[in-house]
């Protein structure tokens, strides 16, 4: 064979070989993209009530009236491919609405893909308990710590009963169990605290001594839970979204459906944020794809956490302003202001 035969054929092949590693070798990188967004306020499809053709509502309420919105509040999500080829990654790295990550970015070297999919799970799920605890004090029903346990020899069982709720702690308001934690460890061990609680109808105060722990922090010797009363039954059900970013408009949404007014005022909300049990909203990751996805679906407007604005603004899509919130009550408050037609707080440079 003739050397520039030769020659084409080689080339020949490795070009071919070329084409096959483009388009089947795996490359360690996945793809984040804009994925669903679901409207709170709505229904889970392919989930039916039992017995019904009907799907269940996201949000359910039993034991009180609720009501209908005329709008959306929409929860944004990320869809991640975890498997690319090199062409893939090609194609991600030149769409603008995509991002191509390295794969330990995702899925950590030392966890396999079904256990981070059950820590996004259980920090789903997670979120959905503290956007109930949220949503229920701006509704009106706030958190009790209450007294399940007395140790013996600390300064409390001389003081505190099973049962009892305690409300104050040196005069600031105890509204979990970690406030009240940290109301005790905020002196010295060996130091006493001024203790408000309900026992019955009665309301009482009391200076209780505290004691070192086995953990070296100061303590009173009381075991506690959180509870939170209400007159009706709650339950959020979504499936195949994990994380905590759902959390803020989870607890939006249970307000819109037990207040009489219709939070949305007949607008498309998107947003996003994680929600602490004290309604405190904090950042998430993927706004950039977060942010198409809700331009994609007509948002008007989109939730965002403040420490999250600066990465929004590099990132914003047209006509889709970006309301800065920090707390549940900020963004009870901008949409009061969107439902008035006036401008609430932006994300700023």
């Amino acid at each position: 064979m003739k050397r520039r035969g030769v020659t084409v054929l080689v080339g020949s092949l490795l070009l071919t070989l070329l084409v096959w590693q483009i388009g089947w070798v795996r490359v360690s990188y996945v793809e984040l993209g804009p994925g669903p967004t679901v409207n709170v306020l709505g229904t889970a499809e392919g989930n039916p009530v039992p017995g019904t053709a009907e799907d269940k509502p996201i949000i359910e309420v039993s034991g009180t009236e609720t009501t209908t919105s005329a709008g959306q509040l929409l929860l944004v999500t990320v869809a991640v491919q975890p498997e690319l080829t090199l062409l893939d990654a090609l194609r991600g790295w030149w769409d603008g609405d995509t991002a191509v990550v390295p794969r330990e970015m995702v899925y950590p070297p030392d966890k396999t893909e079904e256990e981070v999919d059950e820590e996004n799970t259980k920090e789903f799920q997670d979120s959905q308990s503290s956007a109930e605890t949220a949503a229920l004090r701006a509704l009106g029903y706030p958190v009790e710590v209450a007294v399940t346990q007395l140790s013996d020899g600390f300064p409390a069982a001389s003081v505190l009963a099973v049962g009892d709720v305690i409300t104050k702690v040196d005069g600031q308001d105890v509204t979990s169990v970690r406030s009240l934690v940290t109301l005790i460890r905020a002196k010295d061990a060996g130091a006493p605290h001024e203790v408000t609680y309900r026992r019955g109808a009665e309301t009482r105060t009391a200076s209780v001594g505290t004691k070192q722990g086995d953990d070296g922090t100061a303590k009173i010797g009381v075991g506690v839970e959180q509870r939170q009363p209400h007159p009706f039954t709650l339950n959020i059900e979504l499936d195949e979204i994990g994380g905590p970013s759902a959390g803020m408009m989870f607890a939006l949404g249970i307000i819109d459906m037990i207040k009489a007014e219709d939070l949305t005022g007949g607008m498309i909300i998107a947003g996003t944020g994680t929600i602490d049990d004290d309604g405190q909203v904090g950042p998430i990751g993927g706004i950039p794809q977060k942010l198409v996805a809700a331009k994609r679906d007509k948002a008007v407007a989109f939730m965002t956490p403040a420490a999250n604005c600066a990465e929004a603004l590099a990132n914003a899509q047209p006509d889709l302003p970006l309301v800065r919130v920090d707390s549940l009550r900020e963004a009870l408050d901008a949409l009061t202001m969107l439902r008035a037609h006036q401008t609430p707080p932006l994300c700023t440079r």
